[in-house]
């Protein structure tokens, strides 16, 4: 069975930066599509971000256009979230996800808390 292990969050002030990682225990389908949600207390779990199997494809939510960046490493099986100019908005717990599409999840990380406060 694969596991997808996050790591990286925790405490950074508006207007900071964190960067967190996603690392597959195996081998994943190469096809399959990586991505990030996030759920935060009281509310729908959202997307974030996806991108392709050969990172051709990058789609982001439109809060986070233009301050995330993800990144994908098959050879190194890893994930990873870029975040800048973060706002109180972004915090939440953060999830690294894989499938075929972002509504067909078969893959999902244990999570990571992202605090963002003054």
């Amino acid at each position: 069975q694969v596991h997808l292990v996050e790591s990286g969050g925790g405490l950074v002030q508006p207007g900071g930066s964190l960067r967190l990682s996603c690392v597959a225990s195996a081998r994943i389908f190469s096809s399959y599509a990586m991505g990030w949600f996030r759920q935060a207390p009281g509310k729908e779990r959202e997307f974030v971000a996806t991108i392709s199997w050969n990172s051709d494809e990058v789609k982001y939510a439109d809060d986070v256009k233009g301050r995330f960046t993800i990144i994908r490493n098959n050879a190194e099986n890893t994930l990873r979230l870029q975040m800048n100019r973060l706002k109180v908005e972004d915090t939440a717990v953060y999830y690294c996800v894989a499938g075929w599409d972002m509504d067909t999840i078969t893959l999902w990380g244990q999570g990571t808390q992202v605090t963002v406060s003054s």
